[in-house]
């Protein structure tokens, strides 16, 4: 059984409300045939755009949209899946961080299940980087190369990772949760009926199961939430950047390269890439910043951020913030770490001012050295810092700074 829609003629009055609220713009609105008593016009569907949402069902006052959805069975043969596999995102040729920090991830799973580690590169004319997704630890490099894949588009990247995937089958998948991975993966996850889940801080295998046990914040990051897809395969999950460390290099690894012919006419694609305009606004990259010096809702006032500006810039380090000093307007939304921001991984973080509530400490846990500035010693910040500074950050950072200049005049 597959999922149908319809548009019931004899109810249908061809007010045009589901043409416009239908996210796909799969209705139009066209004259009806002359057999037809009535005057209205006829919504209709086309079926190559519609995804079965149900969003005209639900909008439509007369009751003219007939929808029958079918459900995944409930049980499949899970043997027919084999191997973990990571997205490798790549922008204008350069393979992203993401990817790195994926294989690391998907190689510690892969030897856990006992199988594969398969990497997919999509793009135009990117063969040649298959080598260093095998250097970084895949066995298997899918590649889709294609002029079609030049630049970024949701459906022709969806239409073709959900083709692949249901050729190959792989058990695991793994996406980054970056723009990119945000806004087609979900898309990719519905197509062959499986669950997401985004925005995942840590992975672990039951070797019992071989159920992926995929944890994230939930709840506004009030509780860590462990989610299973026991039902369906592939198990897909999106990662936050720098949750975990880069797979290394091992040059000359040997791997295999599988080029996947790619059929442009299968391809759905609904819009038209027009250019790439790279922002005119030069600021430190959180993501990749060694040092990051952050400020809170205990800076008290705006201002506040100069001290912390001034202290970053003494280390050669970003600015970050919290969600209460971005809110409050202090400092814009590109400085912001946590579940709603920025995840980091600098060797250095120095938190100034904050009180480190989960929904922070999951941005920027993972930093190697946690420094923490405040006046009240029992908040969760200065509990699980490297080295807790108890006191008026505007007393304290003065003084660093100031023995900052010092050595460096020396």
């Amino acid at each position: 059984m597959e999922n149908s829609i319809k548009i019931l003629a004899d109810k249908c009055v061809g007010c045009g409300i589901c043409e416009s609220e239908c996210p796909f713009s799969a209705i139009s609105m066209l004259e009806r045939s002359e057999e037809h008593a009535r005057k209205f016009k006829l919504a209709v569907i086309d079926l190559n755009k519609c995804t079965y949402c149900g969003a005209c069902k639900q909008i439509c006052k007369f009751s003219a949209v007939e929808l029958k959805k079918c459900r995944p069975q409930a049980e499949i043969d899970k043997s027919l899946y084999k191997g973990v596999w990571i997205y490798a995102e790549q922008r204008h040729g350069k393979i992203s961080n993401i990817a790195y920090e994926l294989l690391s991830e998907g190689r510690r799973l892969a030897e856990k299940l006992g199988t594969f580690l398969g990497a997919v590169l999509i793009g135009s004319n990117i063969k040649s980087k298959a080598q260093e997704l095998i250097d970084r630890g895949a066995d298997k490099v899918y590649i889709c190369d294609d002029p079609v894949f030049v630049e970024f588009q949701d459906d022709p990247y969806t239409s073709i990772l959900t083709q692949l995937i249901k050729k190959e089958k792989p058990e695991i998948i793994l996406m980054g949760a970056t723009n990119i991975g945000r806004s087609f993966a979900s898309r990719v996850a519905a197509k062959i009926h499986t669950g997401l889940t985004a925005d995942c801080t840590s992975l672990e295998i039951d070797t019992v199961t071989k159920n992926l046990q995929q944890t994230r914040p939930a709840f506004g990051g009030n509780i860590m939430a462990t989610i299973l897809t026991s039902r369906h395969r592939p198990q897909m999950s999106t990662v936050r950047h720098k949750v975990f460390k880069e797979a290394k290099i091992e040059t000359g690894r040997k791997g295999e390269v599988i080029e996947y012919k790619v059929d442009v006419k299968t391809l759905l694609n609904r819009t038209k890439f027009l250019g790439f305009i790279k922002s005119a606004v030069n600021y430190v990259n959180l993501l990749e910043a060694e040092i990051i010096v952050s400020g809170g809702r205990g800076l008290g006032k705006p201002e506040g951020f100069r001290l912390i500006e001034e202290l970053a810039e003494c280390l050669g380090g970003a600015v970050g913030a919290s969600r209460a000093a971005v809110d409050s307007g202090w400092i814009p939304d590109i400085h912001q770490v946590g579940q709603t921001g920025k995840t980091v991984s600098p060797k250095v973080y120095i938190a100034c001012g904050i009180s480190g509530q989960i929904q922070h400490r999951v941005g920027m846990g993972s930093s190697d050295i946690i420094i923490a500035i405040n006046k009240d010693a029992t908040c969760p910040m200065m509990q699980i810092a490297s080295y807790a500074l108890e006191g008026d950050l505007y007393e304290i950072i003065p003084n660093i700074i100031k023995e900052i200049k010092s050595s460096k005049s020396v």
